[in-house]
């Protein structure tokens, strides 16, 4: 983060308001808007949620761990990760 000096960048009469509840400390200004979750914006939140269901159903259904690492291209323990995760 970078500071910045507000009195080259508020309205005079913004950083007279500023200096009623603070003065000479640094402040923390955030982001207007709230950062969105890990793979909402790409798809791949949703991709990955919507795979790893298929694989529990797959393994309720009595398909072995080995079978389902081949189909999805993925290690054995990373499926046995996927199947016993807390739902």
């Amino acid at each position: 983060m970078k500071y910045r000096n507000a009195a080259e960048i508020l309205p005079a009469g913004l950083l007279r308001e500023i200096q009623c509840y603070i003065e000479g400390e640094l402040l923390y200004i955030p982001k207007a808007e709230s950062k969105q979750g890990w793979g909402a914006v790409s798809g791949s939140k949703k991709f990955y949620s919507e795979r790893n269901r298929r694989i529990r159903e797959l393994f309720d259904g009595g398909m072995a761990c080995e079978e389902l690492a081949e189909k999805f291209g993925l290690s054995v323990s990373t499926i046995k990760k996927i199947i016993y995760q807390k739902k």
